[in-house]
């Protein structure tokens, strides 16, 4: 049995080879930076209205490379909704729309996303709103730099979720499908 001695350059030079072995790329994790907006609109009785859920959280691990291993997951407080008319905020908040009595939050995740083209993706989610969890797509592009931004949009079916049953479940007056937008700036999670 023979014991072979190295020479501390032969183990340096063997361990900078072994960094110089292309490794798979890494996705990066990111957490929700400041200028953030996650939005939504829709209408009432003809008239089109917008708001924004303040206060919301995202977490994200994403390599453009390799979208399939991709994870997102958004934390919505549901009385934050704020669509600068005190009355129809209340409203959102009582238990006929959000119930934010019961349900203080919804959540959105997804694991893996699809490449469909140049810098555009799309996230097949699943949102809980209401104790209801159902499927929603978010497509969205990626702007990549020391500062990245999803910049995504949504449709959601209220209906399939609660939101807005009963009195409220006509959707002449209150159409089913709401538009959700986001603008999500990041930053490297620590």
């Amino acid at each position: 049995m023979s014991t072979e001695f190295r020479s501390p350059a032969a183990v340096t030079a063997a361990l900078v080879a072994m960094l110089a072995v292309p490794t798979a790329a890494i996705a990066a994790d990111y957490v929700q930076a400041p200028g953030s907006s996650l939005a939504f609109a829709s209408r009432y009785d003809g008239e089109t209205f917008a708001g924004t859920f303040k206060g919301f959280s995202t977490r994200i691990s994403f390599d453009p490379a390799r979208p399939a291993e991709g994870r997102l997951d958004v934390t919505i407080p549901l009385a934050g909704a704020d669509t600068g008319n005190a009355e129809r905020d209340e409203t959102l908040k009582d238990s006929a729309f959000f119930d934010v009595a019961r349900f203080a939050q919804a959540r959105y995740t997804a694991n893996g996303f699809r490449a469909l083209g140049g810098d555009r993706y799309a996230a097949d989610g699943t949102l809980s709103l209401r104790g209801v969890s159902r499927p929603v797509t978010l497509e969205f592009t990626w702007t990549p730099g020391p500062r990245p931004l999803l910049s995504g949009r949504a449709s959601v079916p209220r209906l399939a979720f609660g939101v807005g049953a009963g009195d409220w479940a006509d959707t002449v007056l209150l159409p089913d499908a709401v538009a959700v937008s986001t603008r999500v700036y990041l930053s490297p999670a620590r």
